[in-house]
C-alpha cells in the first residue's frame, strides 16, 4: 500500500496571510516540492505575480500566520474576536 501524501490538494490552494508578506495578503500555492520528511509550498502573491516564495507548507497550518481561503480584514478581524 503506497504511503499517504502529505497536503494532497496544496496546489492551488489559496491563503490568506495573516500579516502583509511581501506587501500583499492573498495568495495562491501553484508547486510543491517534496524534500525528504518536509513538503514545501511555492506561493504566488495573487495581484502580482513576480512576488513568489518557498516556505515549509507546515507553516500554513498556523492559524496565528495563515487563513485558508482568500479573506477580507473585516472577515480576519471577526474571526479573531470570537
Amino acid at each position: 500500500m503506497p504511503k499517504k501524501q502529505k497536503f494532497p490538494h496544496l496546489v492551488g490552494s489559496k491563503w490568506t496571510a495573516r500579516q502583509t508578506t511581501w506587501g500583499w495578503r492573498h495568495f495562491q500555492v501553484v508547486n510543491r516540492k517534496n524534500e525528504g520528511l518536509w513538503v514545501f509550498a511555492e506561493i504566488v502573491a495573487s495581484c502580482d505575480p513576480s512576488v513568489r516564495f518557498w516556505l515549509n507548507a507546515q507553516q500554513l497550518k498556523d492559524r496565528s500566520l495563515w487563513q485558508p481561503g482568500w479573506q477580507t480584514l473585516q472577515e480576519m478581524q471577526e474571526e479573531s474576536n470570537c
